[in-house]
């Protein structure tokens, strides 16, 4: 399959009152690549990827998914339309099994109105969205674990696959390696490469060795506007981009 943008916004302006969050951003996601976005603290990444995901409505500005324009839209008809997201904070069901986490994020994709006196084991294609998604995370060895008592790396990697289970194009990831050890960073940053190819993927980070291992490009933001965008080489010699952000260390 040819690369190619799947999910495109264009002069994104999100404002409270009189400041403005997200000011005048654009970003394009191509299949097969992923897009870093990094800032300080309050620099609009998790503001952003909430405009894109229908999260928040844009004060001005447009956001094409699929080359159908999605502006305002509500998140459940964005996700629809081949969009899934993680959260900064892992949202799973803990007392479930990792098994019915995935199975029940498979189930919102059914086609079939519900009938409440049928087995919702017993639907063949949910059941098979739910095995690829558990395969992809590699999950399928703790599939019968309950979610509340798996690593906390194992969660993250819970909440992407239950993201796959929609069979989404493009992926908004808004900091899957937070509190990770080493090892379990490791394993996502494999995880993601993996999934790259098959997606479009906006990843917001803060594990700057991460970002530089995964990001084909970069933008970053302070302040609700982009200051730099571009090959991650480039913008990380960049001394406006050292001076706001990364540091001499960087």
């Amino acid at each position: 399959m040819t690369n190619e943008v799947l999910l495109s916004a264009r002069q994104l302006t999100k404002r409270f009152g009189g400041l403005a969050a997200v000011n005048e951003v654009s970003v394009d996601l191509w299949q097969g690549r992923i897009h870093a976005v990094i800032g300080p603290n309050g620099a609009g990444k998790s503001t952003l990827t909430n405009l894109l995901s229908g999260d928040l409505p844009p004060t001005t500005g447009t956001v094409t998914l699929g080359g159908a324009d999605v502006t305002g839209h509500k998140p459940e008809k964005i996700s629809r339309c081949g969009l899934g997201r993680s959260y900064q904070k892992t949202n799973i069901f803990l007392p479930f099994t990792v098994w019915d986490n995935v199975r029940l994020a498979a189930q919102s994709r059914a086609p079939q109105a519900w009938r409440w006196l049928s087995r919702a084991t017993g639907f063949a294609q949910t059941n098979e969205r739910a095995e690829r998604a558990l395969e992809l995370a590699g999950l399928t060895p703790r599939r019968n674990a309950v979610a509340g008592i798996i690593s906390h790396g194992e969660q993250r990697q819970l909440e992407i696959a239950m993201t796959l289970a929609t069979e989404p194009q493009v992926l908004l990831l808004d900091e899957p390696l937070a509190g990770m050890g080493v090892a379990e960073a490791e394993r996502m940053v494999q995880l993601l490469l993996k999934l790259k190819q098959a997606h479009a993927m906006m990843l917001v980070e803060h594990d700057m060795d991460a970002v530089f291992a995964l990001a084909d490009h970069l933008t970053v933001m302070v302040n609700g506007q982009v200051i730099a965008s571009g090959l991650p080489a480039a913008v990380r010699g960049d001394s406006a981009v050292q001076a706001a952000y990364l540091g001499e260390e960087h």
